[in-house]
């Protein structure tokens, strides 16, 4: 598993793309893929959109559905906003998505071979070296 994580419109998805040789039509959206297509694709992007409805529906714990992910499909890459900086919400429900998100991130850079933070298109290895 790779994670790739940065701020919005970073350049993560291209990155991805370009770099590990991906295809953006084999790239699922988090925003609203089924939940199950995880375990098969070979990468998703928008992964905090994607923890965010697990969250909203209550089914499963996110640390618990990344380490199923991660045992299904362990060549997935991971895409995700960091959306832990920053103004803590208001609303109980966004301070709750942020927290899981959080959780499942760091879950996802313990079992991932890789993680990568992009910043202004730039990217620097965190952990572990590509493939």
């Amino acid at each position: 598993m790779i994670l790739i994580i940065g701020g919005a419109y970073e350049g993560k998805t291209g990155y991805a793309a370009k770099i590990l040789g991906i295809s953006e039509s084999e790239i699922i959206n988090g925003s609203i893929c089924d939940f199950c297509e995880v375990y098969s694709a070979k990468a998703v992007n928008n992964f905090h959109m994607l923890i965010k409805r697990l969250t909203e529906i209550n089914e499963k714990d996110a640390v618990e559905f990344v380490a199923d992910i991660c045992g299904k499909n362990p060549n997935i890459v991971i895409i995700s906003d960091e959306i832990g900086c920053g103004i803590i919400p208001l609303d109980k429900n966004e301070r709750r998505w942020r927290e899981e998100t959080g959780r499942a991130c760091c879950k996802a850079a313990e079992l991932s071979e890789a993680v990568v933070r992009i910043n202004c298109g730039i990217s620097s290895v965190i952990k572990g070296e590509l493939p």
